[in-house]
């Protein structure tokens, strides 16, 4: 597995995941009141901070993304 997620792109993603799982618990959005979308938000979450603390990205892989340099 190499690594293919560069430092920017770990940050927001680690961003963007932190808050995809807080949000359905801690926000009053009507959004969030369906079981599914906190559901889909905390699987997607989890998915991107898995991505960002493995700094390995299988869609990227697949689309010969690289956001590294090395």
């Amino acid at each position: 597995m190499t690594v293919n997620v560069g430092t920017i792109d770990r940050l927001i993603r680690l961003v963007i995941g932190a808050a995809l799982l807080v949000a359905p618990f801690t926000t009053g959005l009507p959004l969030f009141e369906s079981t599914a979308a906190t559901v889909v938000a905390v699987i997607v979450g989890i998915v991107l901070l898995a991505t960002s603390a493995m700094r390995f990205c299988p869609l990227y892989r697949i689309f010969g993304l690289r956001t590294c340099q090395a």
